[in-house]
C-alpha cells in the first residue's frame, strides 16, 4: 500500500525537465572528459617535446645574444629546417642537405610574424667551411653549421629551431585532415620516396601529406623564390589549420608525429610560451623572400641574391625583433614604425657582431 492518497498518482517530471537534467549531465559529462583529455594531451605533448629536444646540442643561445631569451617577455627568432634523410640519401640527419629554410622573426607585443624564406641555392658566405655556396651544403656541417650561417647572413639572432624530415612533414599534415592550398599549375611530382605518384590539378583544394610535400618541393616549373612562397603558403595552411577548435582532437597524432621525427632545441616550457600566438586564432604572418637571380655562369646553378634588397630585409627582421640601430637601419616607415613598437630591453642582443659580421662580408665578396 502506497502512501499516496487514492486516485493520485505520482507526477512525472514535465519534458522540458528531463530536457534540462539531461543537458546539464551531458554537459558535465563533456567538461569532465574534455578536462581529462586536455591533461592526458598536456602529458603528451611533454612527452613528445622531451623527445625532440636535441640533447646533444651544446648551443645554449646564439653568440649574437648576450643573454638567453625569455619567449614570455622577448621578441624571438625560429628557423625550421626541412631535410631529407631517408635511407635512399644515406646521410642521416644532422649531415643531409637542408631542402627548405624558413625563418620566423616574432615580435612579443604584437604577437606578430614575419616568415622569410631562405632559397636552398643561395650563395652565402658559410662560416664553418670559410667559403662561398649554396646555402643547402652548409647543414652537411650540421644544424650549428646551417645555423651560424643564417645569422651571418641576415645580421638576426637565431634562437631556436625546429628540424623537421619528411616523415614528420606528411604525418602533421595527415593528423590534421589535410590543409587546404591553392595549387598553381598541374603537378605530376616525385612523393618522399623518389616515385611519381603525386598528380594534382591547379586550383584551392585539400591536400594529403604526401602531396603537400610535393607541392613544397618541387623545382621544376617556377623559381626558387615561387617555391619559398609555396612552402610559407603550405606552412600558414599547416598553422591556421592546428589553431582551429576543430583540430583539437588531432593534437594527439600531431605530437607523435612531431615527436617522432624532429629536433629542437626548445623544451617544453618554452614551447608552452607561444600558445599566446594562437590562442587567438590565427596570428598575423607576413611573407618575405630575399630577392636575387640565376646564375649559371660557372656551369652550376646559383641564387645570387642582389645586396640592396638583402640589407632592407635584413633590417626588417632587426626591427620586429627590436634590434634596430642607426647604423643599419634604413630610414623606411616600416622599419622606423617596427622600431618605435618593439621593446629592447632584456633582449639581449650584442651590438659587437655588427663590425665582426661587416667584416666577414668585406673580406668573403
Amino acid at each position: 500500500m502506497t502512501n499516496l492518497r487514492m486516485g493520485q498518482r505520482k507526477k512525472k517530471p514535465s519534458k522540458k525537465k528531463l530536457i534540462l537534467r539531461t543537458s546539464l549531465i551531458l554537459i558535465a559529462l563533456m567538461v569532465v572528459s574534455t578536462g581529462t583529455y586536455a591533461y592526458w594531451l598536456t602529458k603528451k605533448a611533454e612527452e613528445a617535446a622531451n623527445n625532440a629536444y636535441d640533447k646533444d646540442n651544446t648551443r645554449v643561445k646564439s653568440d649574437l645574444r648576450e643573454s638567453a631569451v625569455k619567449p614570455m617577455t622577448d621578441n624571438v627568432s625560429i628557423l625550421f629546417v626541412g631535410i631529407d634523410d631517408s635511407e635512399k640519401r644515406g646521410q642521416g640527419s644532422e649531415h643531409s642537405r637542408s631542402d627548405a629554410l624558413l625563418l620566423a622573426t616574432l615580435n612579443n607585443k604584437s604577437k606578430s610574424v614575419k616568415l622569410l624564406s631562405i632559397p636552398r641555392d643561395s650563395y652565402v658566405y658559410i662560416p664553418n667551411v670559410d667559403k662561398k655556396d649554396k646555402i643547402t651544403h652548409a647543414h652537411l656541417g650540421g644544424t650549428n653549421a646551417t645555423i651560424d650561417t643564417v645569422e651571418n647572413l641576415l645580421n638576426v639572432p637565431v634562437d631556436y629551431y625546429y628540424r623537421l624530415n619528411f616523415d614528420a612533414f606528411i604525418e602533421i599534415v595527415d593528423a590534421l585532415g589535410g590543409v587546404e592550398v591553392d595549387v598553381p599549375y598541374e603537378l605530376h611530382e616525385l612523393d618522399e620516396n623518389d616515385k611519381r605518384t603525386v598528380n594534382l590539378k591547379p586550383g584551392l583544394q585539400t591536400v594529403n601529406g604526401r602531396e603537400a610535400l610535393a607541392l613544397a618541393r618541387t623545382r621544376k616549373q617556377d623559381s626558387d623564390i615561387q617555391r619559398g612562397e609555396r612552402q610559407q603558403m603550405i606552412l600558414a595552411a599547416i598553422l591556421k589549420k592546428a589553431s582551429s577548435v576543430t583540430s583539437f582532437t588531432k593534437y594527439d597524432n600531431i605530437l607523435e608525429a612531431v615527436g617522432n621525427n624532429m629536433k629542437t632545441n626548445m623544451t617544453f616550457n618554452e614551447m608552452k610560451s607561444f600558445f599566446e600566438y594562437i590562442k587567438g586564432g590565427m596570428p598575423n604572418v607576413e611573407s618575405l623572400s630575399l630577392k636575387g637571380s640565376d646564375d649559371t655562369s660557372t656551369g652550376i646553378y646559383y641564387y645570387q641574391l642582389d645586396e640592396p634588397a638583402l640589407v632592407e630585409t635584413q633590417n626588417i627582421l632587426r626591427a620586429q625583433l627590436g634590434l634596430i640601430d642607426n647604423n643599419l637601419a634604413d630610414n623606411s616607415g616600416e622599419a622606423d614604425n617596427a622600431a618605435d613598437t618593439n621593446n629592447t630591453e632584456g633582449s639581449g642582443y650584442n651590438s659587437d657582431y655588427k663590425s665582426n659580421y661587416q667584416s666577414d662580408n668585406n673580406n668573403n665578396q
